[in-house]
């Protein structure tokens, strides 16, 4: 067994919120690193998210950062490297040995006593699920050839993982707030104002590991995502949504969306974040991909939670019922269930009644 093999095979079989300290502890052997910053990402916008790990980095540092990431023009951004050919890069190839080039370098890095740093995408096929950072003391020596291939190889199993850990809480049966969340933050960052039915959202989310303490806990990462995506949208400089569905460790799937308001004049001033239950038509498409369900496996599975049986299903797709059969034999492998009856509680019950039961308006308050 190699040792791509051996650290994908024990981050495979992590609980969801110990991937990144599975992967951390397993890498570091291969791959010696002073500091990490680990996140994982909402797979259509890569905006940050729980799991997330940080080690090594002062506490202060976790707002900037992002904001860093989307405002300042900079080598391997992370939106970057999920779109580029090889999931990773390195500061000191990037620059040419010339770190200084780099902003990230000047104002993050070097002040922190940092000389390179290595950063992957972990990816299956076109959809990042986490991202990294890993850096080493100056004076070290740069990440080698080596250890760039074996973090590359490694980007597909961690994000396989990251993908089946986004299903993996249970549902909780308790109450939530009846009204979306709004927050409002001055055009630094800053959390100006937060309404109740916001704090009683932000208390479902997991708290970051570092990060200042607004409303006597850190904000979440989603949140500080969100505003600097939001923030960059409004200067030209990203036309990403500034959208992220996450799931909360109490399993309610949740959506955070932000937009930049304009003065009278026009200039961008501050930020409002909306936070509320996600739809099922919102959370369908991050379900369909951690599932790794084809286009006709989602056919499929659509008529079989209607209730159509296999030879229904056969005239209706155009193939065989042997064809059939054997899709239903993948998706039972992929959702890990042995019926259909299990398949549609797993699938639909789990993953859409609750947001929709739970955003629903009750006259008699019950």
């Amino acid at each position: 067994m190699t040792c791509v093999d051996g650290i994908a095979k024990g981050v495979a079989v992590a609980e969801s919120e110990t991937v990144f300290d599975e992967l951390a502890a397993r890498l570091a052997p291969f791959v010696p690193f002073d500091a990490s910053i680990f996140f994982g990402t909402d797979p259509a916008t890569v905006l940050p998210m729980c799991p997330a790990r940080i080690d090594g980095v002062a506490n202060n540092q976790c707002h900037a950062y992002w904001q860093r990431e989307f405002l300042v023009e900079d080598v391997n951004l992370f939106a970057d490297l999920a779109r580029a050919p090889l999931p990773t890069g390195t500061l000191w190839s990037a620059t040419d040995g010339l770190p200084a080039r780099s902003a990230r370098y000047r104002d993050f890095l070097k002040p922190e006593g940092f000389g390179d740093e290595l950063r992957v995408a972990f990816r299956v096929g076109t959809f990042t699920w986490g991202v990294a950072s890993l850096m080493r003391g100056a004076g070290r020596p740069e990440f080698s050839r080596e250890e760039i291939a074996l973090v590359a190889a490694l980007s597909a199993p961690v994000g396989s993982a990251l993908r089946r850990a986004t299903l993996s809480r249970s549902p909780a049966p308790l109450r939530a707030p009846t009204a979306p969340g709004l927050m409002l933050f001055d055009p630094d960052g800053e959390l100006l104002s937060a309404s109740d039915e916001a704090r009683a959202w932000l208390g479902e989310l997991s708290e970051p590991p570092i990060g200042p303490r607004p409303l006597g806990r850190p904000l979440s990462t989603e949140v500080v995502g969100v505003v600097a995506r939001a923030r960059a949208i409004a200067q030209g400089r990203a036309n990403a949504p500034a959208r992220v569905r996450v799931r909360s460790p109490r399993g309610r799937w949740l959506i955070l969306h932000a937009t930049c308001l304009r003065d009278l004049e026009g200039d961008a001033g501050s930020v409002a974040v909306v936070i509320e239950p996600a739809h099922g038509e919102e959370i369908a498409p991050i379900i369909v991909e951690a599932y790794a369900l084809s286009p006709r496996e989602q056919e499929v599975t659509r008529l079989i939670a209607r209730g159509v049986g296999t030879a229904e299903i056969a005239a209706t797709l155009f193939v065989s019922p042997h064809t059939v059969r054997d899709y239903v034999k993948t998706i039972f492998e992929k959702v890990a269930v042995s019926s259909r009856g299990e398949l549609t509680a797993k699938f639909f019950a789990e993953h859409y009644t609750q947001p929709l039961h739970e955003g629903a308006y009750h006259v008699d308050g019950e």
